[in-house]
């Protein structure tokens, strides 16, 4: 049985697979910044209610598995997170 999570007046279980490419700073995100990265996202995602199910780093782009809840879009929170990562 999956384990939704609720809020006031729903249940839900939203799961997205999100998938974004740095401009710039490919370098950096690949040198000392790698070992903090997963940090900086999580917290990043926890301030907008979500969570970072899964994570995985590729060579020149990053894939997040996250969890939102319905009263934030998906652009919104993943928005957020790219325009803090800059």
């Amino acid at each position: 049985m999956k384990e939704y999570q609720s809020l006031s007046h729903t249940s839900w279980d939203c799961k997205y697979h999100v998938v974004f490419i740095p401009k710039r700073g490919k370098k950096l995100l690949f040198g000392k910044l790698r070992k903090h990265i997963g940090e900086v996202l999580h917290d990043l995602a926890n301030r907008k209610e979500s969570a970072i199910v899964e994570g995985h780093w590729m060579l020149d782009h990053i894939h997040m598995c996250i969890s939102i809840p319905p009263k934030y879009s998906v652009s919104h929170v993943v928005g957020f997170i790219k325009g803090k990562m800059r």
